[in-house]
């Protein structure tokens, strides 16, 4: 399995990370709702990816709910010098799996105790304000006050860093004004790249950006194209998607997820992988031809 220590880093709330994390949702049970059918893996791809170098990990309490916290608590506590963890709040989960907006200042508050005690720490490295003004995007509308309610428990020594996810550029621009904003993440690969002015604006800022989904939206023509990429790079189309993530801007830090040893060390394989030039332009290619131009 790839060691990752060596590949891009990035300052991620003053922190040194290396750039390719891990997103730990996929370690709860079926649609992200209850334990996975075989915990004692799941903490086993905890582990191997701590020791192969990923020192972020994304998670949020709402994802089982607690499960995968849990699980990060079983498998890496006491937490190894250096590793991030980037938890989120703004949703909870309904008793058959839904997923409802929690949002008002006590669930807000509910939810960052809920982190600090599954993950067994008191106080949480970044929380991620989770807009939840549309359960399957960003839709414009103030998240002022849910980040001052952070901003608070930031000031009583409970957060260190605030972040936000799934919003809109004019979001990011108002939390800025409410407080210190170290990462952004939002749905963003080869094929969907509506964050692309964003991104540069938050790399000139130092903010990170952390891209989910990064196989997401692809048709058949243009997961064509991909696996055809990926041949001629004798890589898998996987490695390519993250390839091109973290060459496509130093402030990108992707968090692919995964139950799997086997789709771990691929995924961790792709922090050495650098994609040529003609190859990025075919990539590039398939969003000219999206668009009609």
């Amino acid at each position: 399995m790839s060691n990752i220590g060596k590949s891009p880093t990035f300052a991620l709330g003053g922190r040194i990370v290396n750039r390719l994390g891990f997103g730990a949702m996929q370690l709860a049970g079926p649609g992200v709702f209850g334990p996975p059918k075989d915990r004692a893996n799941a903490v086993a791809v905890l582990r191997e990816a701590v020791a192969h170098g990923v020192n972020h990990i994304d998670t949020s309490d709402f994802y089982g709910p607690h499960v995968t916290n849990q699980i990060i608590r079983e498998a890496l506590h006491p937490y190894p010098d250096g590793l991030m963890i980037v938890t989120k709040v703004g949703a909870k989960r309904g008793s058959l799996g839904s997923v409802h907006p929690a949002m008002s200042r006590e669930d807000i508050t509910q939810a960052v105790h809920d982190n600090l005690r599954n993950l067994g720490v008191d106080v949480l490295d970044v929380v991620n304000m989770r807009s939840m003004l549309r359960n399957d995007g960003p839709a414009e509308g103030s998240l002022e006050e849910p980040l001052t309610v952070l901003a608070d428990l930031q000031r009583q020594g409970l957060i260190r860093h605030i972040g936000l996810s799934s919003v809109t550029p004019d979001q990011v621009a108002e939390g800025r004004r409410v407080c210190d904003i170290v990462c952004v993440q939002n749905l963003y690969n080869v094929i969907q790249r509506d964050d692309d002015a964003l991104i540069d604006e938050l790399a000139a800022a130092g903010i990170a950006y952390m891209p989910y989904f990064p196989l997401g939206g692809l048709r058949l023509l243009e997961s064509a194209t991909l696996s055809a990429v990926a041949v001629r790079v004798r890589v898998t189309p996987t490695q390519v998607a993250l390839a091109w993530l973290l060459q496509r801007s130093a402030n990108i830090l992707p968090i692919p997820g995964t139950g799997s040893l086997a789709h771990l060390s691929e995924n961790l394989a792709a922090a050495a992988l650098d994609l040529p030039p003609s190859e990025i332009g075919v990539l590039d290619d398939l969003v000219s031809k999206r668009h009609g131009n």
